[in-house]
């Protein structure tokens, strides 16, 4: 009986941490299988590497275990063990999960491999354990097992990496095939490849470029936020190989360290590169404004020499870009300046008399070297996306459409997903979703979409703005302010990330009243369907991952 109850001691633990590598697979993947962030993560919360419930009931068994091992073969022992394990490793209650686990193939191939290694060295503890102690006392091998079995589902995060590490040479392999693949695609068809980076903005300019090159070509734009080298690959593999006509390949291209768009160079080598903005956005994995000046450069480094770079003039950090003078052609657009100041520096698009309403924006534009300007209309939110629009009109119309087919081709775009979209629901109430992240500059189109609406209440709910470095602090304190002054509610979502806006906000004239911070996503959702009516407003700004 007791070495039944010994074996089944040791199968919970051994489930117990298996369970526990899925559940860490989840943060594992949203950190992009990188080890040292997603370790960094564990180690950050508590929590995360040394569950409360877990000790406390591992220890609880093993203080109870003892009280009742009265004599040698007691099976007691053992039967508080094996309930405290069931307690220990049974998983927590997840009050919300935004991004379930993609079961993918290397994910399959990482959890195996985490799964094998766990196996093998809970065993490989346990003879070892057999071997040096005294089995004659019955609590002794039940000590053991419980011992090394919380401490093998504890040690859950490093099974994962050591799989990951494990499983190594294979996924190069594979990599460095489905690279190859790709590679093989794009040779086939030869478009013509537009780059498109910065900190923000990226998606944005690319739907539009592709929307607007459409109306005379054939152009297709990676998916979504695929900006990574696998993404790029999963796209052209996915989306290009039975389908040899694209002419124009719009690739997104992001960074989050130095050296990552070259790379995605090598595969889609550029012949124009569109850079929107250089800011703090990520900056605490690049460390300066430089590094991130330097990575997003990168992309105009490899045009050859008669490419075209097109570049947002009124970032100081792509001015500094365009004064390289790399490549001949350089295109720069501003929102910015005037007329007069415009052509003293050489720029060569300007949007003027820029109007923003709930309707939509409307500028106009200039081409400076020809005098040649046009009326732009659309419905797209926020004074942000001018540059945006800028950007792709200097790109279209360099590729030979004509400036009125492009201001008629603006009128009909829409936002990319999450980004200042706005709708009403069934009960009236009018919803602005730019969710999707959230950056300095983009926060204040977005609050002041929302304070233009000016019947009933608005109400802003945020997590704030991360990843933003020794800068995160100083940005999130401007939200702050910026919000007291466009909303009349705010709900402040996670008491931690969120103390710099909630001081920002204690430091106005706002109704204090009308300020909340939850703990979920959740939460604020049931408070603004339970309190607001018709004629009110919401603004979703920002979403955090669930490492968050």
């Amino acid at each position: 009986m007791s070495e039944i109850l010994q074996a089944l001691l040791a199968a919970v633990w051994l489930v117990g941490a298996g369970l526990r590598i899925v559940r860490q697979a989840r943060f594992y993947q949203i950190e992009e299988y990188m080890n040292g962030r997603y370790l960094r993560w564990v180690a950050s919360g508590r929590e995360r590497w040394l569950p409360a419930r877990s000790i406390s009931a591992w220890m609880l068994g093993m203080v109870i275990g003892a009280l009742l091992a009265e004599a040698p073969g007691s099976s007691l022992p053992a039967i508080v063990a094996l309930l405290a394990a069931i307690v220990a490793v049974s998983p927590p209650r997840q009050s919300e999960v935004k991004k379930s686990l993609a079961v993918t193939p290397r994910m399959k191939r990482l959890l195996l491999s985490a799964w094998a290694i766990c196996a093998m060295m809970y065993a490989a503890a346990l003879g070892a354990g057999g071997a040096l102690l005294p089995v004659e006392i019955s609590l002794v091998p039940v000590f053991v097992i419980s011992a090394l079995g919380c401490a093998l589902f504890l040690l859950a995060p490093l099974w994962l990496v050591a799989g990951n590490l494990l499983a190594q040479p294979l996924e190069s392999a594979l990599r460095r095939r489905y690279l190859k693949q790709a590679a093989a695609v794009l040779g086939k068809i030869n478009p013509k490849v537009i780059g498109i980076t910065g900190s923000y903005g990226k998606t944005t300019t690319k739907n539009f470029l592709r929307d607007i090159l459409n109306v005379r070509f054939r152009a297709y734009a990676t998916p979504k936020s695929f900006n990574t080298l696998m993404g790029v690959s999963l796209a052209i593999n996915r989306d290009l190989a039975d389908d040899l006509r694209a002419e124009y390949f719009i690739c997104e291209m992001g960074a989050y360290v130095e050296g990552e768009i070259d790379r995605i160079c090598q595969l889609t080598p550029p012949d124009m590169a569109i850079v929107t903005e250089v800011g703090p956005q990520h900056l605490e994995r690049f460390g300066s404004l430089e590094n991130v000046k330097r990575a997003k450069y990168e992309l105009v480094k490899n045009l050859p020499a008669d490419g075209v770079a097109v570049l947002n003039w009124d970032n100081p950090y792509i001015r500094e870009m365009a004064d390289e003078g790399y490549p001949e052609s350089i295109l720069t657009v501003s929102r910015d300046l005037t007329a007069e100041a415009a052509r003293a520096q050489g720029v060569n698009w300007i949007a003027s008399e820029i109007h923003e309403t709930l309707e939509g924006l409307s500028f106009t534009v200039t081409r400076l070297e020809t005098g040649e300007r046009a009326q732009i209309m659309t419905g797209i939110l926020g004074q942000h996306n001018v540059t945006n629009l800028l950007l792709c009109i200097a790109a279209a119309h360099r590729e030979g459409i004509a400036l009125r087919d492009i201001a008629m081709r603006i009128r009909r775009l829409k936002p990319a997903e999450s980004r200042l979209v706005q709708e009403r629901t069934a009960a009236g109430i009018t919803i602005i979703n730019d969710a999707y992240s959230a950056n300095p500059k983009g926060i204040v189109s977005a609050l002041k979409v929302l304070g233009m609406h000016e019947t009933g209440a608005r109400l802003l709910i945020t997590p704030g703005m991360i990843e933003l470095g020794e800068r995160q602090d100083e940005e999130n304190h401007k939200l702050g302010l910026l919000a007291a002054e466009q909303a009349t509610d705010i709900i402040l979502i996670g008491k931690a990330q969120t103390q710099a806006i909630a001081r920002a906000i204690q430091s106005t004239s706002f109704d204090l009243t009308r300020l909340r911070v939850v703990e979920t996503l959740g939460e604020s959702i049931d408070w603004y369907q339970e309190n607001l009516k018709a004629g009110d407003t919401v603004l979703f700004l920002n979403d955090l991952p669930d490492t968050y």
